[in-house]
Formats: structure tokens, sequence, C-alpha cells
């Protein structure tokens, strides 16, 4: 009767650690609060990192409103606690993290075409000593900034094709195509890529590693449709969605950190051109 069921899917255990993979996929599709459990943080809407947040048009120099940002909750998991506040004199979320795990998200929609650069920054007191990216029962960091992005589900593997399935059926929505996030490694490389030991269609990109610039504020811009090509290989599709997260859930660690202001700039109608000026 169950011969078809992948193995994948008849380990109970590991079957829990994909749902709470699936779950903070479909957290940056814009899930109903009701099927999802995500929680609406009004307060950031008006806080300096949320007005300063989001997506940027370099031609007005203004920021494009869109829906707000909500703290996506996971179930059975304990909250990270997201507060806007003002570290170093400047707008920033801190962040603190006790054997916790949830997403701050913000949907949007941008077509390929109209993607530039992410600019982001962060500061991490301490990396998370246990954590290994790589192993399915120790994927914690100190600091994520995460891009969903849409394209065509019909490329997916068999599993991949089960999984989109199982998330719409929990969460009202397909997994995205595919998730690009940017993180700090305890010890691999810049420039590394890590693939999601559950999904292929969750992979990180090493932008900062090791202890070295450990309590000082990192400022990134990131060539969006570049850095795509370069992990998953083709051109990206639209961005659906953006965010942070830091989680400790595996390790039972604790951390500290805070995040500036995270901003997707949109490609000028004229040609895109890489401005450093801040």
């Amino acid at each position: 009767m169950f011969r078809c069921i992948p193995s994948f899917l008849r380990n109970w255990r590991r079957l829990l650690l994909t749902l709470s993979v699936l779950l903070i996929s479909g957290a940056l599709f814009g899930c109903s609060a009701t099927s999802t459990r995500i929680a609406e943080v009004s307060s950031f809407d008006q806080s300096d990192w949320a007005q300063s947040s989001g997506l940027f048009d370099p031609e007005t120099k203004q920021p494009v409103r869109s829906a707000s940002w909500t703290n996506f909750l996971l179930p059975g998991k304990k909250e990270t606690r997201y507060l806007p506040a003002i570290v170093d004199g400047r707008g920033a979320l801190q962040v603190h993290a006790e054997s916790a795990a949830s997403m701050l998200r913000l949907k949007v929609h941008v077509p390929a075409a109209d993607l530039g650069l992410a600019r982001f920054s962060w500061k991490v007191t301490d990396l998370i000593a246990a954590a290994d990216m790589g192993d399915r029962d120790l994927d914690d960091a100190p600091v994520r900034v995460v891009l969903a992005f849409d394209g065509d589900r019909g490329r997916f593997s068999v599993k991949n094709a089960m999984l989109s399935e199982l998330t719409h059926a929990l969460t009202g929505e397909p997994m995205p195509y595919a998730v690009m996030m940017y993180v700090w490694s305890k010890h691999r490389p810049v420039g590394t890529v890590i693939s999601s030991p559950r999904t292929d269609r969750i992979r990180k990109l090493v932008v900062e590693t090791g202890p070295a610039h450990l309590g000082q504020w990192l400022a990134f811009e990131r060539d969006i449709p570049r850095d795509f090509e370069q992990v998953f290989g083709e051109a990206p599709g639209t961005l659906i969605g953006m965010g942070v997260m830091t989680d400790t859930d595996n390790t039972h660690s604790i951390v500290h950190a805070a995040y500036g202001p995270l901003t997707v700039q949109l490609r000028p109608t004229n040609g895109f051109a890489l401005d450093k000026r801040h």
C-alpha cells in the first residue's frame, strides 16, 4: 500500500523537519495567517528600519511602498524576536534567538527584468559554534537575508514536486521555485554555495565567513541576477518575497544580532548602473 511513498516521507522525524523548511519557504509567498500562524507586526511599518527597507526606486530615490512586514512563526518553534531599535546611532532591527526559529518577511512582486541590487547590513556578536548549514540537524545561522523567486515548477524533480504539493496543501500556496539566502558561515569560504539538506530549491551563498569581523557592522551590495545565476545556474524569475531570518532551534543556541535596512533596488528604466554612493 505504501510502496509508492518516497523514503524521505516514510521517516516521520525527517518529515517534520522537512515541513519546517516548507513553511519557511511558504512564508515568503505570503500565506494566510490562519493557515500558517503568521503574526502581523504592525509597529514595523512606522519604525525607522521598516521605513528604510523594502523595494527602492533609484530614479525617485524613494522606497516603493508594498505590503506590511510580518513575522512568520513555525509551529512548535519558539519565536525569534525582531525588534526595531537604534543600534550604534542607526535605525536597525535588533534580534534575539534562543533555541528559536522564525522569519521576518515582506511579500513583493518584482519581474526579473526589474531586478537590480540587494543592499543590506548586519552586526553579529557571536557565531554559532555547533552550526553547520550543510547538515540538516545543525542548520542554524546568526543572520540570513532571504529572497524567494517564482519560476517554472514543471522543472521540479519528483521529490521537489511532491514537496511543493505538500506545501500547497499546508499553506494554500505552492513552494517557491527557488529561495536564495545570503549567509555568514562559521568556516566556509566566501562565495561557497550551500544547498539545503532537505531541498535543493533552497540554496545559501556565503558572503562572510569566520570570526574576524564579529562585533562590526558589515554592509553588502549584491547583484541579484548575477548571484542567482551563480547559485542556481539559470536566470532568476519574478522576485516574490524578501526577508531576514536568525535561527538557533537545531543547535539550541542563543544568538544576538542586528540587521540594518534591507532593500532591493529596482533596475532603472534607462539601464542599470551600480551606484555605490550612500
